[in-house]
């Protein structure tokens, strides 16, 4: 996880307003659904933001072989888990997952392509573009709550395809509204070229009755 230093002055009031934004009960419902979600032998993390952000990043695992063997409370392992790779492939059948290697190092440019290729995979699973975040959001921790706004998108996406791979609470998230599309045969459509759009005003009742003809003067009575 990257190092940053402390923010002063004006920086420093606009970390402490997005800081503001993030919501520990959120927090906690997206924790839940993860670990539904991922399955396996995920740990779930202390509350509160700088874990949530170390969880996401790293993970924690009970199943380490090494950590067997020395018989010793389970510990951060990133070389080991990848939360969120893990995520987004769940929500895939087998087979069809869409990172097919996830690099197994703590390597911090590998470490950061994992956050990418998240990202590139939740777009392309259906969240907006608006309600992803930045790579540096989770890796310097500078924006949390944009993180739990794109898992969120993710989770509602989720549930609203209804595939039968969403796992977790059916409350945890809302559904997308759909869009209504009509289908219109091509009878339908050729009747509606010959209507006049009410932009265009009206025609009805329509008639040349009173009317003089061109170049006559007209008749008052």
């Amino acid at each position: 996880m990257a190092n940053r230093g402390p923010s002063y002055g004006l920086s420093r009031e606009v970390q402490e307003k997005i800081e503001q934004k993030y919501d520990p009960d959120l927090e906690q419902r997206l924790v839940d659904w993860i670990m539904a979600q991922c399955g396996g032998n995920l740990e779930k993390p202390q509350p509160g933001r700088q874990n949530f952000q170390k969880w996401l990043m790293d993970g924690t695992v009970s199943g380490c072989s090494t950590m067997h063997q020395l018989n010793v409370t389970p510990v951060y392992c990133p070389a080991l888990c990848q939360i969120l790779c893990r995520l987004i492939n769940s929500l895939y059948p087998r087979g069809k997952e869409p990172i097919k290697k996830i690099p197994e190092t703590q390597m911090a440019f590998k470490q950061m392509e994992k956050i990418s290729q998240f990202l590139q995979a939740a777009e392309a699973y259906g969240v907006t573009s608006t309600d992803i975040f930045q790579t540096v959001d989770l890796w310097e921790g500078k924006d949390m709550a944009a993180v739990q706004r794109t898992l969120m998108a993710l989770g509602s996406v989720a549930i609203t395809k209804d595939d039968g791979h969403y796992k977790g609470d059916q409350d945890w998230f809302h559904r997308k509204a759909q869009g209504y599309r009509r289908e219109f045969t091509d009878e339908q459509l050729r009747q509606g070229q010959s209507l006049i759009g009410l932009q265009m005003g009206s025609n009805r009742g329509a008639s040349q009755s009173g009317m003089t003809g061109y170049g006559m003067h007209r008749q008052i009575m």
